[in-house]
């Protein structure tokens, strides 16, 4: 290259981290909330699978967030782990309702119908 060409264009991408820092990784426990809360939602039709998945999104929402929060900009997935917290939660409510309506007799669970008149 010499001084008389002009220099080459500027590259065009995805910003880099600046030099000497860790690129963010991404919480295990966070993304095992979101994956165990959205499928405690389907879960709900059968209710102790349901159940368990809830739980479990939940509870690892709430120690990913204190990781994140521990780990001083290190990790990131609140977002994933505040979803799976709600999933959860919407879960257990559902359950909750749908046993509720169950042992009311509101919901006829016995499947018998009367075809006689």
């Amino acid at each position: 290259m010499s001084y008389s060409e002009p220099p080459p264009p500027p590259q065009y991408g995805a910003p880099q981290q600046p030099y000497g820092q860790q690129p963010q990784k991404t919480s295990g426990k966070a993304i095992g909330s979101l994956v165990t809360g959205i499928l405690s939602l389907p879960g709900v039709c059968c209710w102790p699978l349901g159940l368990a998945l809830a739980i479990a999104g939940i509870v690892l929402g709430v120690l990913g967030r204190k990781d994140i929060a521990a780990s001083h900009g290190q990790q990131k997935g609140t977002g994933m782990a505040i979803a799976g917290i709600v999933c959860g939660a919407v879960a257990i409510a559902i359950i909750a309702v749908s046993l509720i309506l169950v042992a009311t007799g509101t919901i006829d669970t016995t499947y018998e119908f009367d075809t006689s008149s």
